[in-house]
């Protein structure tokens, strides 16, 4: 084999090739005239080495993730690696069954900087020092032209979409799925800042973006930003914050009623009032969705401090995303409706069996007190006024025991008129004060309470705690009712 006439046969065309894809195609299909090796060129493409070009093999990966197989332990490292028996090398990715050696060749740049491999595999025997000079040479002839081209091929806008979709169908918070919605706006765009305008409300049981519940506030607002933002960015902020809701509610509006907009990279013609705060910010290049319906959607706002002329395909991908964003919030918002549903008593609102089973696990000896409590004479109640009453009995009471505890503690309905509080204290005496503010409040709404209280031992089990306390507030019906008993230490 002439291997020096191998290089020069492989290379005489890539100065004609006029895209980086076509000279690693002209470089595989050359190689192949002199071997009947598998040959495959693998580049990075995003976070993966992709295969571009490939000839001789039943299989290959398509994509291949950093460091795993030869060829991506080669691009690690930037070293070659000969392997002439496959099977003794735990990296091997096999593609054919009859393949015995294979030698995998960094692609570098000029700066010596890796670009991706070049992979041969034989099934026959071969002069693997031989070919990796020869492979070693063709692989740097071939990463000068690449880069020369300029560059590895970049994902195109659709590939890149598609990947931020997956990325958002994943997303386990809101918080999460905006993230990946604003991060997919920049990337797809290519415009530098993103940022989205939520509109006054939904049914939502939290926010977007972990915010506090949203049912109490209707007016538009700014969404909270899910990184660092850059300095367009946050000079945008800036603006839309100090333009107030009224502003943010009139960007919403216009863009639900009239549909997407953007510029077109013009200069000397001012913007609408509507966004003069961007303006002002420096945004001269703009991209606004609406995002969900009017009422409980928003606006996306991509935009640039470059004068450029975004394409209507540009907007086109800025509606998919929006479109899908909104389907994967409201995925999320739905799942955790039912989440709070199954895990909250329908009647009163309050966390019932199972999240309380879930707490009383973590409870700390000497430190979280339970307090059972039973509802004083409520079956009378139901007899003597029926069960409509009770239940309104029972709303009540739950709204005036929350209103006695203090911030952070709990109240958990566990039976029909039976009720516990799991609450952190410093001594028994602060849960007995408690529990007695709770018989207090119980008393302001006509009704009265029992309540026992037990505290956790070392090494004891949380149903054993609350069993305590079932048997001091037993005790407390026996001595009239009304009351409150602490259990033993």
């Amino acid at each position: 084999m002439d291997h020096e006439r191998v290089v020069r046969d492989v290379t005489v065309r890539l100065p004609m090739a006029s895209t980086a894809l076509e000279a690693c195609q002209w470089t595989v299909a050359a190689l192949a005239r002199y071997t009947p090796a598998t040959i495959s060129v693998l580049l990075q493409v995003h976070d993966r080495l992709r295969c571009v070009a490939a000839t001789g093999a039943w299989q290959v990966f398509s994509t291949v993730p950093p460091k795993t197989g030869i060829v991506g332990r080669v691009y690690a490292s930037a070293a070659p690696a000969s392997v002439p028996d496959v099977t003794a090398d735990p990296d091997y990715l096999p593609v054919r069954p009859d393949v015995t050696a294979e030698l995998c060749v960094p692609v570098l740049d000029p700066a010596g900087r890796p670009l991706g491999v070049l992979d041969l595999q034989w099934s026959d025997p071969v002069e693997l020092e031989r070919w990796e000079e020869t492979a070693a040479r063709v692989a740097g002839r071939l990463g000068a032209r690449i880069v020369a081209l300029g560059g590895p091929p970049a994902e195109s806008r659709s590939e890149k979409l598609l990947r931020h979709a997956a990325a958002m169908t994943a997303a386990p918070t809101d918080w999460d799925l905006m993230a990946a919605a604003i991060t997919a706006a920049r990337d797809v765009s290519g415009l530098s800042a993103a940022v989205l305008l939520l509109a006054g409300g939904h049914d939502s049981a939290s926010g977007p973006l972990g915010e506090a519940p949203v049912a109490d506030r209707r007016e538009p607002r700014l969404g909270a930003p899910t990184g660092t933002p850059g300095e367009l960015e946050s000079r945008v902020r800036a603006e839309l914050t100090e333009a107030g809701p009224a502003a943010l509610g009139r960007m919403i509006a216009r863009a639900h009623r009239n549909g997407s907009a953007y510029t077109l990279g013009e200069a000397g013609h001012p913007p609408t009032d509507d966004y003069l705060p961007l303006a002002r910010a420096g945004a001269r290049t703009l991209v606004a969705v609406p995002v969900g319906p009017p009422d409980s959607g928003g606006l996306l706002l991509i935009a640039d401090e470059r004068l450029l002329r975004p394409d209507s395909t540009t907007v086109n991908l800025m509606e998919l995303l929006a479109g899908q964003a909104w389907t994967c919030l409201d995925r999320l918002r739905t799942l955790a409706r039912l989440r709070e549903q199954a895990s909250s008593d329908p009647l009163t609102g309050l966390r019932h069996t199972g999240p309380f089973g879930q707490r009383i696990a973590s409870a700390t000896p000497g430190r979280t007190a339970l307090l059972a409590i039973d509802v004083d004479g409520f079956k009378n109640v139901n007899d003597t006024y029926g069960h409509q009453a009770g239940d309104q009995l029972l709303v009540g009471l739950a709204r005036a025991l929350e209103g006695a505890l203090r911030q952070g503690d709990e109240l958990y309905r566990t039976g029909g008129d039976e009720f516990v509080a799991v609450i952190e204290v410093n001594r028994p005496e602060e849960a007995v004060r408690i529990a007695e503010r709770l018989t207090e409040a119980a008393r302001r709404t006509g009704r009265t309470i029992s309540v026992g209280v037990a505290l956790p031992r070392p090494g004891e089990s949380a149903e054993r705690t609350l069993g305590r306390a079932d048997q001091a507030l037993y005790a407390v019906k026996r001595q009239g009712r009304d009351g409150v008993r602490l259990a033993a230490a």
